[in-house]
């Protein structure tokens, strides 16, 4: 198998492995394993499992970077629904897992930044400065994304309406904070 191929298989496993347990819980034994080659294969591609751990994340954020872009729109909450059906594990390994992990919290700061800096910008036209813009440009990117990892975990529901739901949780945030 090319190389870059092998290093590809083997962050697909990883995403799965690292899914199931987490990062703590799971060992470089149990990714060689998912991915059917040996460790020393493993360690071929990766120096380390964090670094095989950072692989999967990066991968895991370009997808869904491919997917949402950086611009909200109306298509985004839609947008970021497909991504989180199409990488369910990658998707709770960036905003569940990586969260929970001290050495990742850079991954899940930078996030979290660029989340909340998305919100500002799109609430700036409907909610004038002050305390309550920024709770809902704090609040709305947590409350989306909690409402994805709820969705996923409760087995992807009425995909067809996911994202209307999830909007609507957004339109409550707004407005909340709008009045």
């Amino acid at each position: 198998m090319p190389r870059a191929e092998r290093r590809e298989q083997i962050i697909d496993a990883a995403t799965r492995a690292f899914a199931r347990a987490g990062y703590s819980a799971t060992g470089l034994d149990d990714v060689a394993t998912e991915a059917g080659i040996t460790r020393v294969l493993l360690y071929r591609h990766f120096e380390s499992k964090n670094d095989l751990y950072r692989a999967v994340l990066a991968q895991a954020m370009a997808r869904l970077d491919a997917t949402i872009g950086e611009d909200f729109d109306e298509n985004s909450i839609p947008a970021l629904v497909r991504g989180a059906a199409a990488d369910p594990d990658g998707f709770r390994l960036l905003f569940r897992h990586a969260a929970r992990e001290p050495e990742f919290r850079d991954v899940v700061d930078g996030l979290r930044a660029m989340s909340t800096e998305i919100a500002r910008r799109e609430l700036a036209a409907v909610i004038p400065p002050g305390p309550w813009y920024d709770w809902a440009a704090r609040l709305l990117p947590s409350v989306t994304l909690e409402a994805v990892i709820a969705w996923l975990d409760a087995g992807q529901p009425d995909p067809e309406h996911a994202a209307e739901r999830v909007g609507r949780l957004v339109g409550a945030v707004i407005e909340a904070a709008s009045t």
